[in-house]
Formats: structure tokens, sequence, C-alpha cells
């Protein structure tokens, strides 16, 4: 059965799409520990970060940081946090958090934002790259 992030790979559930390669997919988190909170997933589905390939794995840390740097060109913060858990989809993915606080990366205090807010903050992002 495919993973919640398979189907908004293949467009059968909506996204706040951030970026997109042909191998790699960046949208906004739905429940996001701050503003601009953002998942980057290799479109292939695989379940475990490090069972990806290596080529896949690089892939996405080297698509993660060019993502990470324009949140931070675009949404106010200390730094990007990047967190691999992997529990909660599987899927492999990297959150990428822009951090205030450490509160901010224990993922306990949500950030609460309108359809208007996420969608205004994935175009700002996807601006920067």
């Amino acid at each position: 059965m495919a993973s919640i992030f398979t189907k908004i790979v293949n467009g059968e559930i909506p996204c706040y799409k951030v970026a997109e390669t042909d191998d790699f997919l960046a949208f906004l988190d739905v429940n996001p520990n701050s503003e601009g909170h953002t998942l980057c997933i290799p479109k292939q589905e695989v379940d475990k970060i490090f069972d990806l390939d290596e080529a896949t794995y690089n892939g996405l840390m080297s698509f993660s940081r060019q993502v990470a740097l324009a949140i931070e060109k675009t949404i106010p913060c200390e730094r990007v946090g990047i967190s691999v858990i992997g529990l909660e989809v599987p899927h492999a993915h990297v959150h990428l958090i822009p951090l205030h606080t450490m509160e901010d990366a224990r993922f306990i205090k949500k950030a609460k934002l309108s359809t208007e807010e996420f969608q205004n903050i994935a175009k700002a992002i996807n601006a920067q790259l």
C-alpha cells in the first residue's frame, strides 16, 4: 500500500509544494513545528533513509540543503534545523524546521496556519530557489 507521501507524489493528495525535481519533492508540513516547516522526500518510496541507495541519499541531502537555504532567506529564524525521524510515515523524509528556540525542534508545540498562510509561505520559499 502506498504511503501518504507516495500519494502526494502521485497527485492523489494535495500539498503545499515548495520545490520539485524529477527525483525529489519538498512540501510544507501541514502540522508544522514552526512556520516554514518543510518535508523533503525522495519520490521513490523507501521506508528508511539509510536504506536509500547512496546516490539517492546524497541527492536527498543536497536537495534538502537547497531548500533549507531558501527557507533561511524567507522565514526569520535563528537557523534551520534538520531532523530525520521516520516513525510517523514509512517513507524516507527529512524535516527542515525554522528554529527560534529548541522547543521548535521537539515536535510538541505546533504552529497553526491558515490555508492562505501555507500557500504564501510555499510560494515565498519557492521564489528563493
